[in-house]
């Protein structure tokens, strides 16, 4: 990774990655001096890097989960799974490359996919439209959980788009229908589904593939009702606001757990994801591994009714004094 690459509060770790970088290509086999001035710098490097993470904030977060070497989903599916077989189009308008769906095998267990996919540089970005979606997108992802409910194949869900795609063409599409139309059936769906969300959880984007039995976000990754900068915007009439915005929406994965909105925080390396994107991808496989063992020894009318209760008990809250006062007599 290059300083270029890096966020502000990672420059002391990129600093020390340099100079790290830099002994080893002087260094040989016989060098003891620079070997030891090697695995000094790797031990400064470890305790800069759990500090600076230890004390990040939720801007902080909100940054490192749109970080430009933060692992995609099609990292983790090469990584995580075998024989995927790539599904498109959704047999009504064209293919959505905002989102992969197909047919793979997690260990042995035959699963369906839906994948939302940023790009990794301009022309990728543009090609996958940034992660966001349109409603053709929605309807593809749709086809592929009907495939699952009906050869009975557990659903794993990648949720990471800073929200579906806001364009007149897409509305005229229907944009809202179809978003509107996947959580319905997302609830009523006869699998077990596991959603993970690995970077930006953006509005109804992520809620139109994002209802499931098990939702287990990464620890650097965020989950909100608008972005921060969107909530600025229409609050303040300033992004420089955005800052604030995160914080009183409270995207990170501590808090939203808290909350009782997601199940689970998939623990990340130290540094975030994109400093050991193979360790990232084995901490989620053990995740995936556990959720699925549990769902799939549900019997499937008790699943749907576990599904259905837990989307119940989200979002209480009071107004004002709940204690009931009367005027003295």
């Amino acid at each position: 990774m290059s300083k270029m690459d890096g966020l502000e509060f990672e420059k002391p770790i990129l600093e020390l990655e340099d100079q790290i970088r830099k002994l080893e290509a002087l260094s040989d086999k016989t060098d003891n001096s620079l070997k030891l001035q090697i695995r000094q710098l790797e031990r400064r490097l470890l305790q800069i890097t759990s500090k600076i993470f230890q004390d990040l904030d939720t801007w902080d977060i909100v940054q490192l989960s749109r970080h430009p070497q933060r692992p995609h989903s099609m990292d983790y599916i090469r990584t995580l799974f075998t024989e995927f077989t790539e599904v498109h189009g959704d047999r009504q308008y064209r293919d959505d490359p905002a989102v992969v769906t197909g047919l793979a095998r997690f260990d042995t267990i035959p699963v369906a996919l839906v994948a939302q996919q940023k790009g990794r540089d301009i022309k990728e970005n543009v090609q996958r439209n940034f992660g966001m979606m349109h409603p053709e997108g929605y309807r593809k992802a749709l086809r592929v959980m009907e495939m699952a409910e009906r050869f009975r194949m557990p659903l794993i869900v990648f949720v990471d788009t800073p929200g579906a795609y806001p364009g007149i063409g897409a509305e005229e599409r229907g944009q809202a229908e179809a978003i509107a139309r996947n959580i319905r059936e997302m609830s009523l769906l006869k699998t077990p589904i596991i959603i993970l969300v690995i970077g930006e959880g953006g509005s109804g984007g992520a809620l139109g593939v994002g209802v499931g039995d098990r939702v287990l976000m990464q620890e650097y990754a965020i989950y909100s009702v608008i972005s921060p900068e969107g909530c600025a915007a229409i609050l303040w009439r300033d992004n420089a606001k955005a800052r604030e915005a995160a914080e009183a929406l409270q995207v990170t994965a501590r808090k939203i757990l808290k909350n009782g909105l997601i199940d689970e925080v998939i623990k990340e390396p130290v540094g975030g994801a994109h400093r050991n994107p193979r360790r990232a991808a084995g901490i989620m496989r053990r995740a995936i591994r556990r959720h699925l063992k549990e769902l799939i020894g549900i019997p499937l009318d008790r699943l749907l009714d576990l599904r259905q209760e837990k989307y119940r008990k989200m979002g209480p809250f009071t107004v004002g004094d709940p204690t009931p006062t009367h005027p003295p007599d």
